[in-house]
């Protein structure tokens, strides 16, 4: 592609350039860097929607189908959140991200006393199917596609919406949307893990294959990235981190006899989509090249649907700032443009309220409309993969390919995900990482507006969401009434069975799905999987 002697007469002329002060010797990308780094245009570019997937999996892109357009909402009770999907359907949503209270996230009934002063502020409380009802009221299963923020206890939450369906008599083939069933960035990241790492991959597997074998349009697992990132990551830990884990469930898969081109087509990816737009559209890039390389030459998946990293993007929450709230409408169009212009699937915009409280309607709206005003206004859907052919660009997607990799292959020194998830050295890796980053925040070497440059001292006053503190009392009511109505002889037969299933090898979901029928509530459902598989408890990383 390149022709030498040209390479090198830009290179001199690049050097002759670079002489003339010292601050132009990195400001610069020319085809020099290209061919330094062996690029090929059909090897590392080619089409889009063709192999490596670099310029996007879908042939058309944004060109044939907008990205879905998606917003995490989920508080106070299965009523409020159900009253605020509707609300942002209304508004154009076309994707439901369902956010979990921390009790549901961690197993507990909203009655139980670890629940107390955390029911609903985070997200909505489901603790039996009946809440589950409530939360899709009016909401048609079949165009809803919710992407359910769950993990731990995903497993209970999908055989929840699967009991759902086949009551409205949906017939599951139908039934379309993600789980995120993505337990090993809990070790690493968030905390909100049950059970130990081996019984942990066993129901991520098990909600892999159920679906495989029932519901061919769900992603199963949404192997997330973002929360890494959230958690202080760089963003070259965040590519490797979440594909490592990525690979740690496919091996998972493999070992319970699964063939990877049954599976592959169904996995999905959650990252962040950051400030620095160049920097995060490559990371897509490099993430859709290398997750297509992994793919073919790493585990031998043979269709092209196998290949393709399909990936969703939200927002840098942890970038939005309480100072001057206002200034994150303009870090919420940047995040979105950077995932807009890497070619994201779908993506969530973050409400500029955030860093304050759980964001309000018009926030949201607002949020939403950001969405909007660059799909229709802003050209950036004319044209697919835009910033193909920059040099600067395509350096960068290629460095963090590189840099992933290398990554990636330290893990596997490590021994893989899960023993350097037990001993800790992931978890170092993203603190030594966070601290640096708050250090140059500190120092001013990292320039925040609002915070550490251009401050104003005196705080904006805004409208925030207020937490209706009686959310609990009526959990704890309603919880109160579900177990006088229901036969509580069918609930206690559901969790022996349960019980037994859980002692064995099967495949839990089918034994889950009818249990949830019974409105066993999820506190019973993961105490009977605590006496069996036993809770975990972390290790101090320092």
């Amino acid at each position: 592609m390149f022709d030498r002697e040209r390479i090198d007469e830009t290179r001199r002329a690049q050097h002759a350039w670079e002489a003339g002060g010292p601050a132009r010797s990195t400001s610069v990308y020319t085809p020099a860097d290209l061919a330094d780094r062996g690029f090929d245009y059909l090897r590392d570019l080619g089409f889009p929607g063709e192999y490596p997937f670099t310029r996007g999996v879908y042939p058309s892109m944004y060109r044939g189908q907008l990205w879905t357009m998606r917003q995490y909402a989920g508080f106070g009770t299965a009523q409020e959140t159900n009253r605020r999907f509707r609300y942002m359907i209304e508004q154009g949503l076309a994707g439901i991200n369902i956010a979990f209270d921390l009790p549901t996230q961690h197993g507990y009934n909203s009655d139980h006393p670890r629940a107390r002063g955390e029911v609903g502020k985070v997200g909505v409380p489901i603790n039996s199917l009946r809440d589950m009802e409530i939360l899709f009221n009016g909401i048609p299963l079949e165009q809803a596609s919710p992407a359910n923020a769950i993990n731990a206890p995903a497993a209970v939450i999908l055989a929840m919406y699967v009991a759902l369906a086949e009551r409205q008599g949906l017939p599951l083939e139908r039934l379309s949307g993600s789980t995120q069933n993505d337990i090993l960035k809990e070790f690493i990241a968030r905390g909100t893990y049950i059970f130990p790492p081996a019984p942990s991959l066993r129901l991520v597997t098990d909600v892999i294959e159920f679906c495989a074998d029932r519901l061919p349009r769900w992603n199963f697992i949404n192997v997330c990235g973002y929360h890494m990132r959230e958690a202080g990551s760089s963003l070259e830990q965040e590519v490797a981190f979440a594909l490592a884990d990525a690979m740690t469930y496919v091996e998972a898969a493999l070992e319970r006899g699964l063939p990877v081109d049954r599976f592959a087509p169904r996995f999905a990816f959650n990252f962040t989509a950051g400030t620095d737009i160049l920097q995060e559209a490559a990371k897509f890039r490099a993430m859709r090249r290398l997750w297509a390389r992994l793919m073919r030459e790493h585990f031998g998946a043979t269709k092209p649907a196998s290949w393709a990293f399909r990936t969703g993007a939200g927002s840098g929450a942890s970038q939005l700032t309480a100072q001057q709230p206002e200034n994150n409408i303009i870090r919420v169009t940047l995040n979105a443009l950077a995932a807009i212009l890497g070619g994201a699937q779908s993506l969530h915009t973050a409400a500029y309220d955030e860093a304050l409280a759980l964001p309000t309607a018009e926030s949201v709206k607002l949020a939403l409309r950001t969405q909007q005003v660059l799909a229709y206004e802003a050209g950036v859907t004319e044209v697919i993969d835009p910033l193909a052919g920059s040099y600067y660009v395509e350096s960068l997607t290629t460095k963090i390919e590189e840099a992933a990799r290398a990554l990636i292959a330290e893990v596997e020194r490590q021994g893989g995900m899960v023993k350097a998830i037990e001993s800790g050295w992931v978890q170092r890796q993203i603190a030594d990482a966070s601290w640096e980053y708050q250090r140059e925040v500190e120092a001013g070497t990292r320039v925040i507006v609002g915070v550490n440059r251009f401050v104003e001292a005196e705080p904006r006053h805004a409208d925030i969401h207020r937490h209706a503190e009686a959310v609990a009392e009526e959990q704890s009511a309603a919880l109160g009434a579900l177990r006088r109505e229901r036969d509580g002889a069918r609930v206690a037969g559901a969790l022996e069975s349960l019980e037994v299933a859980a002692r064995g090898g099967a495949n839990l979901l089918p034994v889950l799905v009818e249990t949830v029928k019974t409105y066993a509530t999820i506190g019973e459902i993961c105490d009977v999987l605590r006496e069996v598989f036993g809770e975990y408890q972390a290790m101090q990383v320092y």
